[in-house]
Formats: structure tokens, C-alpha cells, sequence
């Protein structure tokens, strides 16, 4: 019995033994904690001065991580608003402002490595330049200063508690105070550069500048110095609190009393307590100073605002005031009804008038259409016989030569340029009738550089009669595309002739250049015409709509058809002046370029 009883006491002991080492073997949660630092020497100072700090607490505070985050005064009002920050390191102004808006409770306080450890270690020094004219507070009335924030205690709070001592009223001896933020670098710079008469700086900024070889110890000088006795700066000043550990109500009271023990705990050698400039941490100093500079300013302060004026006096006139107000509400809101209701009624009149105009241009449009297709059918079955003939005679002319055997090569070349013309105007003029009657074009390979320089040929004796020097430049592997031969010659043709035009408006004395770009890219082909004529004199977009021309005999049908046949091959078309063209590599401003986009397939 015995035996079975130990053995059962046995089996127990072992069996809590296993679950203790399973309970060991899970993971413990790490809490993630944020600490919000004053960044008055910039963001990359901060975390460098401070992360060391955060190491030292998250080894010191069981399964707990720190990370540093440097913000502005209103950064970390704006986060701790929002719950981010769980920790604060800030001066006590601050912390008083924090504290009226945040449940916040102060942790310890920091011990100064400077100043043999002190904990009031924040003031304001006023510094000038040495040969600055400026030898007292009184000199400074109306002059140019600079501060970094106007919520900073070691510098505008405490330099405005110090004018108040003095007897003079803060908020008007300035002539401008300019607030320029953090870094603090900026403020001294700004008196050297002669852009500030003063800069109200925290302590110690002058010395920590010339010590890292900033700025020089004899180009400055303090305006109401004192050096307290076991202090290493000047300041002009009373001296406040230093800075203060503070934690939300967030945060459970375990982890704020494992933190403050892990903050007195701090050695002066450790080297987080070196990179954060600090002997240590103490219990929380008071910060009855700081109230009592807070109480002076705020009785010293500016007229209140104009709203709490109405506001004490609809308190002591609260039936007089609930009139005046209401009328006041019923009164705006009948305006802004009264004001809704002429602007809906003149949007309206506005949209009815521009869809008149709109329905007057498009019938006007649709009559010239009609009249056009008309004309354009009738004379395209007229010119269809002439044009066949004209093809019949000079076959039969070139057949007749070769078979009198006679050897003339010339008149057989100009017979047979005859009939390739006569075969094209046959080729336009079915086109011509298609696009009246809406048929679809037949695609066939063609070779868009070919297209190009027939459409030149053309237009050569033109172009030659009117001086213009023709370029054209082939970049990339040409290939071929799909597409409508005779619809695409037309294009061409009617952009080069746009091009002609503009360039015979041209002075007499200025040369004439067209230049052609045929560009092969791996999925398209784009083509620019460019010329250094006149330019376009209206908008791209109303010159290629139907009927709309800048041309006294002009139909304004050319790029309206150039616009149609770039649709039917799936490309794009643009039109646009140099100078405003996106294009960089145009050889010339003056003028216009048209950008036509072939897709391969």
C-alpha cells in the first residue's frame, strides 16, 4: 500500500514538473512602448542621444521593448492625443501644458553632467553679435528676435518671465519674434547672418556650439548675463526644473514603478547615461517655479480674444442675447437660402444657354455635312470615268509602244508615271465614296517611310517652289504595319501641305524647314512633322473638329480626315506648338509639330 501511494506521489510531482516546463517553453508577449523626446537639436540628434537610453530600460524592465521618437512640441501633443506615446521626456512647461488636456504623472527628474549634477538646468540666454550696438534688455525694445517655439520654457517662456521682472509688457516690447522650430542651430546662425538682432536660445546652446567648433566664442556676446555659482554657461535667465520622465495613464502602475526603479538605478558611468548627457535620474522636482512663471505671463497677457468678450456679455444679458441671436441665425440662414437660389437659377440659365449654342453648331455642322456628302458623291462618280480613261489611254499608249518595237525609254517613263497617277486619283476617289457611304477600308503591309516620301514626291514641285528645306530622319529597325495605303498617303499629304502653308506665311528672309521624324519603337511607330512656321492660331482642339479652318478658301476638312484615318488604324494624333510641346529634342521653338502614333499590330 505503501509503495502504491509513493508511486502515485511520484507520478504527481513529476507531472506539475512538465507542466511548469511547458508553461517556461511559451512565449512570454513583449510590450512595445514609445517614449516621446523634445527634438530641440533635430531628429537624428535625438536618437542618438536617447536610444541608448531605451536599450538600458528595455534590459532593466522584463519583457518590455523601448523605441525613441523624436517629435516638436505639437508632434507630441498630436500623439499623445492619438495614444502613440505611452512615455513622454520633455522640459516641465511642457508637461504643464500636456498636463491641463492628458493624465500624465511624472516619473523622475534628470541630473544635469554638467553643473556638478544640478536639476535646474533650463533658462533662456538672449544672445547678439559682439559688434551688435545692443547692450541691455531696454536696447532690444522693437528689435528683430528669433526663438525656436513660443511653448519652449528654457527660451521664449522664460526669457517673456524675465521682461515681466523687469517691468515691461512682453507681448509688445519685440518688434517681430519669428519662431523657427527645431533644430537650434538656426537661431544662432541667423544673428551671424544679421537676419535676427537677437535669438533667444535655451541654455547652454551658445557653449555647445562653440565647443563642437560651430560658430566662434568672440563673434557673441549675452545680453544680461549671470554664470551661477557651480554652473559651466551663461544665461540670462532664472534657472527652472530640468527635463522629466512622465508616463500616460495608459500604462499599467507595474510597469511605471519597474521603470522609475530602473531609472534611479541608472549608474553615471552606464553608457546610456553618457549619451543622454545625465548623471542620473532623482525623484520628481517641484515645479512651483514654473507655475508661478506661468501665473505672471497669463496676467501679463494680451487682450482676451473678441468671442470670450461676447460671450461674458451674453452671460450678463442672457434674454437680450438669445434675441440677437436668433435673429442673427435666422438672418444668415435666410441670406444663404436667398443666395442658393440665384446661383441655382443662373447655373441653370448658364447650362441652357451654352446647350443652345451647343444644338445651334451642331445642326450647322450636320447641314454642311449633308451638302458636303452630296457634292462630294456626285462629283466622285463624275470624276470615276475621266480618271478610268485617263488610266486606259496611257496603258494603252505604253502597250502600243512596245508593240511598234519603238525605243524611246523617256515617253515610256512619263507614260507610266501617267498611269500610276491616274490609278492613285482612281484609288482616292473610291476611298472618297467609301467614307460617304461608311465601308470599311482594306489593311494591306505597308512600309510607313515609303508612304512618307511618296507623299514628298507629290508636293516636291511646291515645296521647292516655295524654298522649303525638307529633312527627314529614320531612327530604329523599320517594319512594317496594316493599314489603309491611300488613307494614310492622304494624311500625309494634308499635314505636309498645313506644314507649306504656314511656312509661305512666313517673312521672306527667314528660312523655311520642314523636317520629318520617323521613329520605330518596339510596339508602335511615331511619326512628327515639324516645321518652323506661324504656329497654330487657335486651340488644337478646335481646329481638328469638321468645317473649322484658318484658312480663307480652307474647308476645314484636312485634319479633321487625318484625325479619322489615324482613328481607323487604332493610333492618335496631336497637334501642338513647339514652344509648348513635351518633346525635348525639337530643333527649334518656333512653330508646329504634329506627333502621329501607328501601333504595330
Amino acid at each position: 500500500m505503501r509503495t502504491w501511494c509513493r508511486a502515485i506521489l511520484v507520478s504527481c510531482i513529476l507531472s506539475v514538473m512538465m507542466l511548469n516546463l511547458s508553461y517556461a517553453d511559451e512565449d512570454i508577449p513583449v510590450h512595445e512602448f514609445k517614449v516621446g523626446v523634445l527634438a530641440n537639436h533635430g531628429v537624428l540628434q535625438a536618437k542618438q542621444r536617447w536610444q541608448p537610453m531605451m536599450d538600458y530600460l528595455s534590459e532593466n524592465v522584463p519583457n518590455s521593448r523601448f523605441e525613441v521618437v523624436p517629435v516638436d512640441f505639437n508632434g507630441m501633443r498630436s500623439q499623445l492625443l492619438s495614444n502613440e506615446l505611452q512615455f513622454i521626456v520633455t522640459n516641465p512647461g511642457q508637461y504643464l501644458h500636456l498636463s491641463n488636456n492628458f493624465p500624465l504623472s511624472w516619473l523622475a527628474t534628470m541630473k544635469s553632467r554638467k553643473h556638478q549634477g544640478s536639476t535646474f538646468t533650463i533658462g533662456a540666454t538672449i544672445i547678439v553679435r559682439a559688434d551688435s550696438p545692443i547692450r541691455s534688455l531696454q536696447d532690444l525694445r522693437g528689435k528683430n528676435v528669433v526663438a525656436s517655439d513660443p511653448q519652449a520654457l528654457g527660451g521664449y517662456q522664460a526669457a517673456m518671465g524675465l521682461l515681466h521682472k523687469m517691468g515691461y509688457l512682453p507681448e509688445q516690447f519685440f518688434g517681430q519674434v519669428r519662431f523657427l522650430g527645431f533644430p537650434l542651430a538656426p537661431l544662432i546662425y541667423q544673428v551671424r547672418d544679421g537676419s535676427a538682432d537677437a535669438a533667444i536660445a535655451p541654455f547652454c546652446t551658445l557653449e555647445e556650439m562653440i565647443e563642437t567648433g560651430l560658430i566662434n566664442k568672440a563673434d557673441y556676446r549675452v545680453i544680461h548675463p549671470t554664470h551661477p555659482p557651480g554652473y559651466d554657461c551663461e544665461v540670462s535667465t532664472q534657472l527652472y526644473p530640468n527635463w522629466s520622465f512622465a508616463a500616460a495613464d495608459t500604462v499599467s502602475p507595474r510597469i511605471t514603478m519597474q521603470i522609475t526603479r530602473a531609472l534611479f538605478d541608472l549608474p553615471a558611468d552606464h553608457v546610456a547615461a553618457i549619451t543622454a548627457d545625465t548623471l542620473g535620474w532623482t525623484a520628481p522636482v517641484s515645479q512651483l517655479k514654473v507655475i508661478e512663471l506661468f501665473k505672471e505671463l497669463q496676467l501679463q497677457g494680451a487682450a482676451p480674444p473678441l468671442y470670450q468678450t461676447v460671450y461674458k456679455w451674453m452671460e450678463k444679458n442672457k434674454e437680450w442675447g438669445g434675441v440677437l441671436l436668433l435673429i442673427f441665425i435666422v438672418s444668415t440662414i435666410y441670406h444663404l437660402w436667398l443666395e442658393y437660389k440665384f446661383r441655382q437659377k443662373s447655373e441653370f440659365l448658364v447650362s441652357t444657354e451654352r446647350q443652345l449654342k451647343d444644338k445651334a453648331l451642331q445642326l450647322e455642322r450636320l447641314q454642311s455635312a449633308a451638302i458636303l456628302g452630296e457634292i462630294g458623291a456626285g462629283l466622285a462618280h463624275e470624276l470615276n470615268q475621266p480618271i478610268a480613261a485617263i488610266t486606259q489611254y496611257s496603258e494603252g499608249a505604253m502597250l502600243q509602244l512596245e508593240r511598234l518595237g519603238q525605243d524611246n525609254p523617256e515617253l515610256y517613263d512619263i507614260l507610266g508615271k501617267i498611269n500610276a497617277q491616274s490609278i492613285r486619283a482612281g484609288a482616292v476617289v473610291h476611298r472618297i465614296r467609301g467614307l460617304l457611304k461608311r465601308r470599311q477600308s482594306k489593311a494591306e503591309p505597308l512600309n510607313v517611310t515609303l508612304v512618307v516620301k511618296e507623299a514628298l514626291a507629290l508636293l516636291r514641285r511646291e515645296l521647292d517652289r516655295a524654298g522649303v528645306q525638307v529633312t527627314v530622319l529614320v531612327e530604329g529597325h523599320p517594319f512594317e504595319v496594316l493599314g489603309d495605303s491611300v488613307g494614310l498617303s492622304q494624311m500625309w499629304v494634308n499635314l505636309v501641305k498645313n506644314s507649306l502653308d504656314a511656312l509661305e506665311a512666313c517673312e521672306e528672309h527667314r528660312a523655311r524647314q520642314l523636317r520629318i521624324e520617323i521613329h520605330y519603337q518596339p510596339t508602335e511607330i511615331k511619326v512628327l512633322v515639324i516645321d518652323n512656321g506661324e504656329g497654330l492660331q487657335r486651340q488644337a482642339s478646335e481646329l481638328m473638329a469638321s468645317f473649322a479652318s484658318t484658312k480663307d478658301a480652307g474647308l476645314g476638312l484636312g485634319l479633321a480626315i487625318c484625325k479619322d484615318v489615324v482613328s481607323r488604324h487604332h493610333g492618335s494624333i496631336e497637334i501642338e506648338n513647339c514652344k509648348q510641346s513635351v518633346h525635348a529634342q525639337l530643333p527649334w521653338q518656333q512653330g508646329c509639330v504634329v506627333t502621329v502614333v501607328l501601333p504595330k499590330g
